[in-house]
């Protein structure tokens, strides 16, 4: 098995599970305007969003640390891309196929997004991802010729225009993007980048790392309900209630930092089969975003899963978890068909490749 952090790799996984919970919970629409009426279960979802939040930075981080010690792989882009558009198009093949979506349905836009869905942002985490791995190199080498304070001072600067001031502005920033681009992505690569060169010393234990991620947490879920009561009180900031689920977000950042640094300092053995498991499928994790965030059933599958029935708070959390186990579960095994595919794709490529070379 290659040598993996298990720790990490849990993480993974974990994060994945945490994308398809907010994705659960926006495309099930039970997240309710907190500048409108909010009723118990609304409550709860907000609650479940404030500890997944986190997910998309936290993925992040993790690309940022392995990314800024790793040569930069030309072939592992093109093997990306390719994954990106197995699903796009595959997902909308498979669709046809079952008769529910009609080809002719279909007009120029609908066909562009599937072929070319980085440059359309058919998924926006992939092309944004695509655009951070592209100056993932330049800024890997600017970091390691860089002294510890110069990389601090360019953090801060940047993290200051990013995210701090979009934090405590009273409106949205025309510039703000709310963390949905590359340049955001950017930020956290550089952060881990830090982390991985000279770790941050508040969150240097298990212990710590989770006790603050908790704590974030709960600012976040805090900020927003003090937000919505001024907002209902006066009328004013109607733009930034939400604010603090943006990724872009001081506390959504500061609290991905803590969960990402708790499980770094977590040094779980790769003996064992629990080891083994977790390393087996954190790799197709990907895989589980692009199945269920295609654009032709983001919106569909939430339902499936009984998203819009109404029911008790109890019952709302266990239809969600069971939503987002199923999901992963389904999205983790065609993923691992996907890489069988592509593993005889490579096999016969080489061999094809090998014999018109002779």
């Amino acid at each position: 098995m290659k040598k993996r952090i298990v720790s990490v790799e849990l993480l993974r996984i974990i994060s994945m599970m945490m994308v398809v919970m907010l994705h659960y919970l926006s495309k099930g629409e039970l997240l309710k305007s907190l500048i409108g009426e909010v009723d118990i279960n609304g409550y709860i979802a907000w609650g479940l969003e404030s500890f997944c939040i986190v997910a998309v930075n936290v993925y992040m981080l993790i690309s940022g640390y392995f990314l800024v010690e790793s040569k930069f792989r030309p072939g592992r882009l093109v093997e990306l891309i390719c994954q990106v558009l197995f699903y796009a198009v595959g997902v909308t093949i498979v669709l046809i196929l079952a008769g529910m979506l009609s080809p002719g349905a279909l007009d120029i836009y609908q066909l562009i997004q599937y072929v070319f869905p980085i440059q359309m942002e058919h998924y926006w985490f992939a092309s944004a991802y695509v655009g951070m791995y592209l100056f993932a190199p330049i800024l890997a080498a600017g970091v390691k010729n860089m002294e510890k304070r110069q990389l601090q001072f360019t953090i801060g600067l940047l993290l200051l225009f990013y995210s701090v001031m979009k934090t405590i502005a009273p409106v949205q920033l025309t510039l703000d993007e709310k963390g949905y681009d590359a340049i955001w992505f950017m930020c956290v690569f550089l952060v881990a980048a830090y982390i991985r060169l000279y770790g941050i010393p508040v969150f240097d234990s298990v212990r710590k790392g989770m006790v603050f991620y908790v704590v974030f947490v709960v600012f976040i879920f805090g900020w927003s309900m003090v937000l919505r009561w001024i907002c209902l009180s006066t009328g004013l900031i109607k733009g930034v209630v939400q604010g603090a689920y943006h990724y872009n977000h001081v506390l959504n950042l500061l609290a991905a930092m803590a969960l990402f640094c708790g499980f770094i300092h977590w040094n779980i053995p790769q003996e064992g089969r629990a080891a083994k498991f977790i390393c087996k499928i954190a790799p197709y994790t990907f895989g589980v975003y692009l199945l269920h965030e295609h654009i032709e059933i983001r919106w569909l599958w939430p339902v499936w899963c009984g998203a819009d029935v109404a029911e008790s708070p109890l019952m709302m959390v266990v239809r969600a978890l069971v939503s987002v186990v199923l999901v992963f579960v389904v999205g983790i095994l065609v993923d691992m068909l996907r890489g069988m595919i592509f593993g005889l794709v490579r096999k016969y490529w080489g061999k094809l490749f090998g014999k018109a070379r002779k």
